[in-house]
Parts: C-alpha cells; sequence; structure tokens
C-alpha cells in the first residue's frame, strides 16, 4: 500500500522525500551499530540505506540534467528560425500567422511545476510532519514531568472504616498512605527511573491479633525491579521496644537512627509467600519464606510515645537498595501525610 502511494505521487515529490528518509535512517542506524546496539548487522542495514540514498541523489541530478539541457535545446531550436528569417525577409513574402494553437504557448511553459520548488516543498512537509511527531508527546500534559505516575491510586475507601480508626484520633487511611506514596519521582528515588509503577494500592485494616482495636493502614506500589510498602501502626509499642523485641526474633542487620527527628530503626526480614492452588479446590497452599526485605520503622514523634510507620522495600530477585533509599523515602512521604 505505501508502494502503490509513493508511485503516484510526482517524481519531484517522491524522490526527495526517500532520500531525506534514506539518509536518516541510514545515519541513524549507523550511529546505534557505532554505539554497540545491534553490531554488525545494524551496520550493513544502515550502509543499505545509504545506499538507497546515494542512488536516489544520482537519479534526482540526472534528472535535473536532462531537464536543464532540454531548457537549453529548447531555446536554440527558437533562436535558429528567428535568425534564418532575418535573411530571407527580403526575398520571402509575409505568411499568415499560425493559428493560436499551433504557436508555442509560453504560458504553458510557464506553467510547467518548477523542480526546485517541489523538492523544497516535499523536504519541508517531511520535516514538519517529523518535528510534530518528536514534539507531540513532550507537549501533552501527561509529559509534564519526567518520571509519569502510570497508576493511580484508589479516591476513596470502600465501605466503612474500622471502628479502630474513630477510636484513633489523627490515624490516616490506606488511601491517603497511597497517595503520599505514588510520587511521580518514586521510581528515580528508588534508582529506576526508568520505571512507572504498575499498580498502586492502600487498605484500611486493622494489626493481627489485637481483636480489631488497633488501626493498621498500609499502601503498596510495585514496579518492575521493586515493591515498596508504607504502613502505620497506631499501638504503644515505641521504637526503643521494637528495637528490644527484634532482639529475640529474626531481623537481621539492625540499626538505630534518628529520621526526621525520630527515633527509628533499620532490619532485615523476610517476606512471606503464600501459594493458593484454585483448580484443585483447596482454600490455600503452605507458607514459604519469601525474598528478603529491607525495611525503615520511624515513630510517630520525637518523644517515641508508642506507634510507628514503617516502609519496606524488597524486589523478586532478592536486590535491595542501599539504606539511602529508605531514609530519602522516609524525608519525602512523611512529612506529606496528613496529621503526621
Amino acid at each position: 500500500m505505501a508502494g502503490f502511494l509513493l508511485r503516484l505521487l510526482p517524481f519531484w515529490v517522491r524522490e526527495p522525500l526517500l532520500i531525506v528518509v534514506g539518509a536518516v535512517f541510514g545515519v541513524r542506524i549507523l550511529y546505534l551499530a557505532a554505539l554497540g546496539d545491534g553490531g554488525w548487522m545494524a551496520a550493513g542495514i544502515g550502509l543499505v540505506f545509504l545506499v538507497f540514498t546515494a542512488v536516489r541523489v544520482h537519479s534526482v541530478v540526472r534528472a535535473l540534467r536532462a531537464r536543464r539541457d532540454r531548457g537549453r535545446t529548447t531555446a536554440a531550436d527558437a533562436v535558429a528560425p528567428a535568425a534564418a528569417g532575418t535573411v530571407t525577409s527580403a526575398a520571402v513574402p509575409p505568411t499568415a500567422p499560425a493559428p493560436a494553437a499551433q504557436l508555442p504557448t509560453t504560458a504553458a511553459r510557464e506553467k510547467e511545476p518548477n523542480a526546485w520548488a517541489q523538492a523544497f516543498a516535499a523536504v519541508a512537509v517531511f520535516a514538519a510532519l517529523g518535528a510534530a511527531v518528536w514534539l507531540a508527546p513532550h507537549l501533552s500534559p501527561a509529559e509534564a514531568d519526567s518520571t509519569p505516575q502510570a497508576v493511580s491510586c484508589p479516591s476513596a475507601e470502600d465501605g466503612e472504616l474500622p471502628s479502630a480508626y474513630a477510636k484513633t484520633p489523627g490515624a490516616v487511611t490506606g488511601a491517603e498512605l497511597c497517595t503520599a506514596l505514588n510520587r511521580p519521582d518514586l521510581a528515580r528515588i528508588l534508582g529506576t527511573p526508568e520505571e512507572t509503577a504498575t499498580s498502586a494500592s492502600g487498605t484500611s485494616d486493622t494489626a493481627p491479633l489485637t481483636d480489631g482495636k488497633v488501626a493498621q493502614p498500609e499502601a503498596e506500589v510495585r514496579f518492575d525491579t521493586y515493591t515498596v510498602n508504607v504502613s502505620a501502626t497506631y499501638n504503644k509499642l515505641s521504637i526503643a521496644q521494637y528495637v528490644d523485641l527484634m532482639k529475640f526474633g529474626q531481623e537481621t542487620d539492625v540499626r538505630t537512627i534518628t529520621v526526621l527527628g525520630r527515633p527509628a530503626v533499620l532490619a532485615s526480614d523476610h517476606t512471606m509467600k503464600i501459594e493458593i492452588d484454585l483448580g484443585s479446590g483447596a482454600s490455600g497452599g503452605p507458607v514459604e519464606q519469601g525474598p528478603l526485605a529491607r525495611t525503615l520503622s520511624v515513630a510517630f514523634d520525637g518523644e517515641d510515645r508508642g506507634g510507628y510507620f514503617d516502609i519496606t522495600v524488597w524486589s523478586t530477585s532478592g536486590a535491595l537498595p542501599d539504606d539511602g533509599v529508605l531514609l530519602d523515602l522516609a524525608g519525602k512521604v512523611l512529612p506529606t501525610l496528613p496529621r503526621s
């Protein structure tokens, strides 16, 4: 279909377009091959484009020369009869003028399309189309930020909040946590600026083994490389007491620090992996050890009167970012939370 449309174009439109396209693609592919993308195969394809372009340039040059030669021949033919008529005008009686239809029409020649004008117009149209394709993504609102959000958080809670939230003044919800976590620059903070979030969620649940009396909202944002989870636990456990409990648990690489003027602790532990086989009719599978996760727990206030935020990062590959990423997340996410 494209070839048929190209054949319908006039010569002085089609050939400049093919030259521009061939030159752009050839140079671009050779440049990528020089950078190591594609290797010798890419270099060969780039050379093919350039050879194709050279052939088209040769065709245009020949057509221009032929057009110029025809112009010179027409001018010479017009001058010769005029000179002969001057010499023999005395001996030959004047003849009646030829009909208008037989006279060479200068106006018709003037109406012939100009080759250079057609070539310039073709290149200008192609350049305008290329500029539109190149600039359109950068002019759209979605590209206003270099790291746009791929997904959005739930706008509101589904259903009524548990009674623990009404009994806990200042408790944030899962939707509020998700909004604070799902930042446009989250991928850059994680060290993967080329990625965009694949999912974002927030839930307003309660802490396990508390009979629904302790609010524990959480939010999670997933990327191809990392998953980030932020939760808030509204219990009476202080960070100091939490560190004491870690000594009896399986947490590793425990490090106490201060974040935003509040007591905090960094620790590592494995996530849990639960497999559910819906095909066999069983309700669930065994709980297995998941990938290693790194968690930063930060007290609600500088006096460490109980309760804390958890910021956890993990990946399916087991790779973890350095602790500076968690500290950066805490410094940017926690201050944006309401009532925190």
